[in-house]
């Protein structure tokens, strides 16, 4: 888990710690000291905590003129004990609503459990954005993540989809293509 980094090769274009406007603004990080961990393994201290005890984040990119953010998650996404949709929804998406964003693309290849509740932040979080044109995906979730996602009904909110590519794409490259997607579903 140590040796799993966020996604590095957009930096030159966004870094969410010097984003004013970001939840993340202004944090410093450690290349060397490892101190948050998934369960009993330590994870890169690159990741972002935003609240979770087994869930962590990295805002990769934000573009506040299309109004999309695309997040990358590591860990276990855990909505039956520790409530995790809450949990990011107050800490983190409640602020990039605040400053207009509407789309979020979730980067989900590295969520190695869910484990879900009710639907209520969920369908909050959908309602926060639909009427100005917002929409939710989770991109390359793990089958069994996926399939859990599936059983909790919780894709009539955030939109599973895959492209194992995402890495070749530039930011707006990949929120095009999925914002077309997202146009033809929401129709």
């Amino acid at each position: 888990m140590h040796d799993i980094e966020p996604y590095y090769n957009w930096r030159h274009l966004y870094t969410a710690e010097e984003d004013e406007y970001s939840p993340f603004y202004g944090r410093e990080y450690s290349e060397f000291e490892y101190s948050n961990a998934v369960y009993n393994y330590y994870i890169h201290p690159q990741w972002d905590e935003f609240g979770s005890r087994n869930l962590y984040m990295k805002i990769l990119f934000t573009d506040y003129q299309f109004n999309f953010v695309i997040i990358e998650l590591l860990g276990e996404w855990n909505d039956t004990i520790d409530n995790d949709i809450e949990t990011m929804k107050r800490n983190i998406i409640d602020v990039l609503i605040a400053q207009g964003i509407r789309k979020f693309i979730l980067i989900a290849e590295n969520v190695m459990n869910f484990h879900s509740s009710d639907d209520c932040y969920y369908e909050e979080w959908w309602e926060d954005i639909r009427d100005e044109g917002g929409w939710i995906v989770a991109l390359d979730m793990p089958v069994q993540t996926r399939d859990e996602f599936r059983r909790a009904k919780l894709d009539h909110y955030v939109h599973l989809l895959e492209d194992d590519k995402w890495r070749t794409y530039q930011p707006s490259h990949l929120y095009n293509m999925v914002d077309n997607i997202m146009l033809k579903r929401l129709e």
